[in-house]
Order: structure tokens, then C-alpha cells, then sequence
């Protein structure tokens, strides 16, 4: 069974802080920078396993133990990547960067399992490797690792997996999620079975059902006021740019801020519903894929939600690195038609949707994004999927999640 250790990493120092930001930035670029080189031989009908020569660029700083890391985990989204394409027979699209030009680079890594050491106690910390150039910088030993201390406690036991190390930059935190096999012994739940489907969007930025019948839905409005209220202090900060300026500090603040906030809101969301869904017992997640599917829109705000507050390519890879940590399957499927059929009796043409409602004419009534959710799930598993409760909406507070009492199935969001 495998489970996550999630905790705080605290550098102590200066030094150590800039170390760690220098060790998650240069695996940021070593990915990115294989990521488009790959996408560049895909797009051109070429093999993308042809991509040499990075190791040499950035082993002196990652160690050479994190730089084949990186690499991995980039072989194994691509893989993944052709394997759902073939095995879904749907257009799939391939993996993305981490981080964009305007935004920066998101800071994260990951670090063998044997290559890195956590010490619980009364001064926890955790030791991983940097490379020769920053050793011979800042005056390590040859074998010497970084040092850091960890705030929090493990609730799992097991043979640890690789650590997954990220920077928050909405509250200035670095976290550590460390995946542990728990041994037979320790199993509490039975073999997992079920599955589960999303729908991924802006204003319901995930609806989900599964097999069992439960159902979730998270809602965009509260994440979204916060980056439109930052998008238009951005356009205020433009407008008092000297001619000729194209940009300033502020402005390279108020983007970074507007990218980490949502990203906050997004990644603990993902990370609370695949853990929701491992403790249910669920195998496989199916979430839709809309590659070729937007257009443009009639509103200002929704072309806003549409192509720049709804990073859906990010949120997918998120959703991959969080569900590989629990050993949850993730499979791609086009969702065409499914916000417009009716979940009991297969009706589309004749549906009819306003906002976030989906009525129908044999008399259903509900929300059109848990509608799509249980239709992509029951043409996913072949299975019909009845509804056992209330839907359980959740609502962001800029910290967590959290379900909202006697909320309406329907929205007017």
C-alpha cells in the first residue's frame, strides 16, 4: 500500500536556502529544457528518445544521482504519454514544462530513494546530495550532503520512495511529499478496485464521480476573484509604465504571485482529492482530455478563465505526479459530448444547459460538470454508475479545502 509523508523543509540559513533554490531551479531548466527539445522531434515525426547531453550541463550542480532522476521521471511522462494515446485511442497531449516564460519556472526536483536520508526526532532533518560546483561554492566536503531541517512528523512507515521536493512561493514554503510502501502487515484497506472520473475546468475546477457513487466538486469561484484581482492591479501597474517600459519588478511580482496562488489553490486540491480517493479504494482516475477542444469566447472573463487562469495542461501533470506517489493509474479520455448528455437516459441532443445546470427532457436535473464526470466514468469502465449521496461541494479560503454544509447540487457561478 503506498501512502505520502508530507512535511515542511526549513532551510536554517541563508546559504542553505539559496542552496536548495539553486538545486530546484537548475531541475526546473533540466527538465524544461528536455521537455522541448522532445516536444520539438514530436511535433516533427521524430523519436523523442534521441535527446543527449544534459547530463554533462547539469551534474555539477544536481549530482549526478538527481540528474538521472529528473530524466526518469521525464522518460516516464512521455511514456505514459504514448502509452494512453495508444491505449485510449484518443489525441492525447504530450507532457509540459514546469513553469512558463512570464510566470518563471516552478521550483521543484526529485531525489532517488536511496539518496536522500530523513532523521526524525527532536532536530528532524533531511540530507540530500548537490553536485561538485556547488560543493566547492559554498566549501562541502567531497561526501558531504545538504543539511536542512524538516518541521512536521511521518504518519507512515515503510520503504521509502523517491522524495518529491517543491517550493510554494504563495507562502514562501519548501514541502517534501515522500511516498513509503507500507508493509502487508500494516494494510487496513482492501485491494483497490474501483475508479473514479474528473472533469476538469475553470469554474468547477474539478467535478468527480466514482464507481461507488460518490461524488465531489471543487469550486473556481473563490481562486479565480484572487487572480482576476491581481490581473487587473497588473493592468494598472502597466498603465503607469514609462513609454517605451514594457514591464518592472512589481509587475514580475504581481505575475508570480497570480501564477502561485492559483497553483497553491490547484496542487492542494489535487493532492486532498487523490488521497480522498486512494482511502476509497480507487485504482484508476479518468479525467477528460481537451486537446483541440477550446475556442474562443464571447466574454472577456471567460476567454480570462479559459486561456490563462486555467492552466489544465499544468494541472494535469500535477495530477500525475501526485497519483503516481499513491500508486493510482491515470488515464486520458476525450470527454466530447459528455457535459451535454444526461447520465440516465444517454439524451444529448435535446439537453439543455444554463450555467452549471444540465436538464434534460425525460425530467433529470443536476450539475452539468458531475453529469460529464459520471458519463466519462461510465463510458471509461463500461459500467452504470448510480449516485449513493449528496454531492459534496468544497470551497478554497486561500488555505484549504473545505466541504460546504446544504450546498446546492446546481450553481450559478
Amino acid at each position: 500500500m503506498r501512502r505520502t509523508n508530507t512535511f515542511e523543509v526549513v532551510p536554517q540559513s541563508d546559504q542553505a536556502d539559496t542552496i536548495l533554490r539553486r538545486l530546484l531551479d537548475a531541475s526546473a531548466s533540466l527538465w524544461n529544457q528536455l521537455t522541448y527539445e522532445r516536444r520539438q522531434q514530436f511535433f516533427a515525426g521524430e523519436s523523442v528518445w534521441d535527446c543527449d547531453g544534459y547530463y554533462d550541463e547539469y551534474v555539477d550542480v544536481l549530482g549526478s544521482a538527481t540528474t538521472q532522476q529528473i530524466t526518469r521521471v521525464n522518460d516516464d511522462a512521455w511514456r505514459s504519454f504514448f502509452e494512453t494515446g495508444e491505449e485510449t485511442d484518443q489525441e492525447v497531449s504530450p507532457p509540459g514544462y514546469w513553469g512558463n516564460q512570464a510566470d518563471g519556472r516552478d521550483l521543484r526536483t526529485y531525489i532517488r530513494n536511496d539518496a536522500y536520508t530523513i532523521c526524525w526526532g527532536e532536530r528532524s532533518r533531511l540530507e540530500i546530495p548537490i553536485g561538485s560546483q556547488l560543493k566547492d561554492e559554498y566549501g562541502f566536503g567531497r561526501f558531504e550532503r545538504l543539511r536542512v531541517a524538516v518541521r512536521g512528523e511521518p504518519h507512515w512507515q515503510g520503504e521509502q520512495g523517491r522524495l518529491h521536493l517543491t517550493y510554494d512561493d504563495a507562502d514562501e514554503t519548501y514541502r517534501a511529499h515522500q511516498p513509503v510502501t507500507v508493509p502487508e502487515a500494516e494494510q487496513t484497506t482492501p485491494t483497490r478496485t474501483d475508479a473514479a472520473a474528473l472533469d476538469i475546468g475553470a469554474n468547477v475546477l474539478v467535478a468527480c464521480t466514482t464507481t461507488a457513487g460518490d461524488q465531489y466538486w471543487y469550486s473556481g469561484q473563490e481562486p479565480f476573484r484572487q487572480f482576476r484581482e491581481t490581473t487587473e492591479r497588473i493592468a494598472d501597474a502597466k498603465a503607469k509604465l514609462p513609454d517605451g517600459q514594457q514591464t518592472s519588478k512589481r509587475i514580475q511580482r504581481l505575475y508570480r504571485k497570480r501564477s502561485s496562488r492559483r497553483d497553491h489553490a490547484v496542487n492542494a486540491l489535487l493532492r486532498g482529492l487523490v488521497e480522498r480517493l486512494h482511502d476509497d479504494d480507487v485504482e484508476t482516475i479518468y479525467h477528460g482530455d481537451l486537446t483541440g477542444v477550446l475556442g474562443e469566447y464571447w466574454s472577456v472573463e471567460a476567454n480570462l478563465k479559459a486561456r490563462t487562469f486555467w492552466a489544465h495542461r499544468q494541472c494535469l501533470d500535477q495530477l500525475a505526479n501526485v497519483c503516481e506517489e499513491y500508486g493510482i493509474k491515470v488515464a486520458s479520455l476525450s470527454e466530447a459530448w459528455t457535459s451535454q448528455t444526461c447520465p440516465e437516459c444517454g439524451e444529448r441532443e435535446r439537453t439543455r444547459r444554463h450555467r452549471e445546470t444540465l436538464r434534460c427532457p425525460c425530467g433529470f436535473e443536476g450539475h452539468a460538470d458531475l453529469a460529464a464526470s459520471r458519463t466519462l466514468l461510465e463510458q471509461a469502465t463500461n459500467t452504470e454508475v448510480r449516485p449513493t449521496a449528496r454531492p459534496v461541494r468544497f470551497q478554497w479560503d486561500d488555505h484549504q479545502w473545505y466541504p460546504v454544509e446544504g450546498a446546492a447540487v446546481a450553481s450559478n457561478e
